[in-house]
């Protein structure tokens, strides 16, 4: 039976589970409070999930005083990933971090697991959990090798990260869980930890869609921000800018990023690479300069002409957008960046973590009176 202070801590965790949840849903993305970055038009969700067939699913771990975690799961299709693989690229602006299975990507261009987000010290557990979880699809019987592929953050602050508290059941559901509806954003899944320029980070998403004449193409981004800087939007510093001159005042080097960009666009891994380096710049819009201490990591992946796992013949055919039709493309991705940034700063709740360490949401008031 349990014990009378057990159960408080029990019905503590679901009130603090509940109260997130509630903020969840009141916190407003930047196109909510009457602002509109940027100059493409939005998909229809204005997330990563407007491109059509990609999945998002998010594991949240809240438990105790200092647990806050979790596992955020991108699919590319709805089908075997390792049986089609997706066109991929990878593009690293600071190395600062334990990204897994980008190697691979580089070389071959091809992504063959769902990409999955979660804490630094849980990547190991985490690409175990994909490697498995691959293993056990139908058609797959035979797989003798798979490259999973793993972001992190380090959400050390708030988290118990050394008490490894990211389970492979927790990976398995968020992958499970999966949907290609609305990305819910902010303190949640991967970004239930993070802290970003200066506020609570968390997971954001933002999509982009390029005019008929151009293809009509759609560019999604999901970001898990964890990362320093002068926090800046819309080209205007938020906040007091620091000084400098006084170390006390120099913004921390917390890191770091992960982007996942997603486009329907014909692009082969040498073009998909290319976009994937125009991120940081919109990640830069947002007053990161990559710093030291920070890694900057990026995954971009098109989900049209799919690779068989075992083709017929030597070769293959496909038809790829030429580079003078990419312009468009890469103005829509660091647009995409941008706003997910700030949808997932926006959207984060306040969490208090590990001994007692308090991050507070962004508030909405102070972003008005500097934007006014």
């Amino acid at each position: 039976m349990r014990s009378y202070g057990n159960l408080l801590g029990t019905l503590a965790v679901i009130l603090l589970s509940g109260a997130q949840l509630v903020g969840q849903t009141e916190r407003p993305r930047i196109r909510d409070l009457g602002l509109s970055p940027g100059l493409l038009p939005t998909g229809p969700l204005n997330a990563i999930t407007d491109v059509a067939g990609v999945k998002v699913g998010h594991v949240t771990l809240i438990r105790g005083r200092s647990i806050r975690t979790g596992v955020t799961a991108i699919l590319p299709h709805g089908g075997n990933v390792f049986q089609e693989k997706a066109p991929a690229a990878v593009y690293v602006g600071n190395g600062f971090g334990k990204a897994a299975g980008f190697l691979q990507v580089q070389e071959l261009g091809l992504i063959e697991t769902p990409i999955v987000l979660t804490n630094t010290l849980s990547v190991g557990t985490a690409l175990e959990a994909v490697v498995r979880w691959t293993l056990r699809q139908k058609g797959n019987e035979t797989v003798r090798s798979v490259n999973a592929v793993v972001g992190e953050t380090n959400d050390g602050y708030l988290n118990d990260i050394r008490g490894l508290h990211v389970k492979p059941e927790d990976v398995w559901r968020a992958i499970e869980k999966a949907t290609a509806g609305p990305v819910a954003e902010g303190s949640i899944g991967a970004g239930t930890g993070t802290r970003a320029l200066g506020w609570k980070g968390g997971i954001g998403s933002a999509s982009r869609v390029l005019p008929e004449r151009a293809g009509g193409y759609t560019v999604g981004a999901l970001v898990q921000t964890n990362y320093g800087g002068i926090l800046t939007i819309m080209g205007r510093p938020i906040g007091e800018p620091p000084s400098f001159s006084d170390a006390a005042s120099t913004p921390q080097e917390v890191g770091s990023v992960m982007i996942v960009l997603a486009t329907d666009a014909p692009l082969d891994a040498r073009n998909l690479g290319r976009l994937a380096k125009r991120a940081v710049l919109g990640l830069a819009r947002t007053g990161s300069y990559m710093s030291n201490g920070s890694g900057d990591f990026v995954i971009a992946f098109s989900t049209r002409n799919r690779v068989p796992y075992r083709g017929d013949g030597l070769t293959q055919e496909a038809t790829y957008l030429r580079n003078d039709a990419m312009s468009l493309l890469f103005l829509a991705t660091v647009e995409a960046v941008e706003e997910a940034i700030y949808n997932s700063l926006l959207k984060a709740t306040t969490v208090t973590g590990r001994d007692g360490n308090t991050v507070k949401a962004l508030p909405v008031e102070l972003l008005r009176e500097a934007l006014e």
